[in-house]
């Protein structure tokens, strides 16, 4: 069963940033998710964003598959080459995907799988323009969530988390037409994502939706609306993990729909050697630290392997 949600909107351009703070810490504990409106990124931006993806989902699978996703986790994923939910019965999420990584400053080989410029000759240049202009939105955002965690606004900045980040750039495409053996099967079947926090715009088709108690049985799943210009923000099992499970990092899962949906996915993670250990305004002696602290690039690369290693 599932039913409409609305979820809290967060002003990025807020004077009032202890208030925004507040609107943050309230969703991260309750939903895990909520809006992130004038954030700056015109919807002209957008629009180009989307209509590059489609030329390249658009080409045909053997010159798509001439970018195939390489050991460094950039590139080209066809239909039913992962599987978000290792429960799921089916062989693979009905999506195809694009995977694009920080090109200076990442642990793992610069190496992004960049369409030719003969066939897509504005790909490259729209994609690493928006991977920049999200990655500044999603510093100030990592600023407000400090804040929303008791700490200066400059935290996770001053000790190095932003400092060539591992953050990554996913374009999505899910198809509109089903063959009869994928009845029940999910665009992307139900997860919760691996990093600190998730940047999300879609085409507007819906299909988004979250469940917040995992363990409850049946579960409840609640809709996620599209809202017009706004990023859908979605706490990861890392800020999960380091706010010693204040925040929480919620499952979700796409919808079929029987229409052709894209989204565009900004994981904004922080440096490979940043440790992330409980955070002091997350603990105390009645809560203390449920997770022994680990590098960041070790984490990730350990999830990945494991729940995303066949995909």
């Amino acid at each position: 069963m599932s039913k409409n949600l609305d979820l809290p909107l967060v002003d990025l351009s807020s004077t009032d940033r202890a208030a925004a703070a507040r609107s943050i810490r309230q969703a991260c504990m309750e939903y895990g998710f909520f809006y992130l409106i004038n954030h700056g990124i015109e919807d002209t931006v957008f629009q180009k964003v989307f209509e590059e993806s489609k030329k390249f989902f658009s080409l045909p699978l053997d010159e798509k598959m001439k970018r195939e996703r390489n050991e460094a986790h950039r590139g080209y994923t066809p239909m039913y080459a992962e599987t978000l939910d290792p429960s799921s019965k089916f062989k693979g999420d009905l999506k195809e995907s694009f995977y694009i990584g920080p090109e200076e400053g990442s642990n793992l080989q610069n190496n992004n799988q960049w369409p030719s410029e003969e066939s897509l000759p504005c790909w490259r240049i729209t994609m690493e323009s928006y991977y920049e202009k999200v990655l500044t939105v999603g510093k100030r955002l990592i600023s407000l969530i400090a804040l929303a965690l008791n700490l200066d606004d400059q935290f996770f900045e001053k000790i190095g988390a932003f400092h060539s980040p591992m953050s990554f750039l996913r374009l999505i495409h899910y198809p509109g037409e089903l063959a009869a053996s994928d009845n029940g099967n999910f665009g992307a079947s139900a997860h919760s994502d691996y990093g600190m926090v998730t940047l999300l715009v879609t085409d507007g088709v819906p299909g988004l939706q979250i469940c917040r108690e995992k363990d409850k049985h049946p579960q409840l799943w609640e809709d996620v609306r599209h809202v017009d210009g706004a990023f859908i923000v979605n706490v990861g099992d890392m800020l999960e993990r380091w706010t010693n499970c204040l925040f929480r990092s919620t499952l979700h899962r796409v919808l079929t729909v029987g229409q052709e949906r894209y989204s565009v996915a900004f994981f904004c993670d922080p440096h490979y050697d940043c440790v992330v250990e409980c955070l002091e305004s997350c603990c105390s002696e009645t809560s203390p630290p449920r997770f022994p602290p680990i590098r960041c690039g070790d984490y990730l690369v350990e999830r990945i392997r494991t729940s995303y290693g066949s995909k």
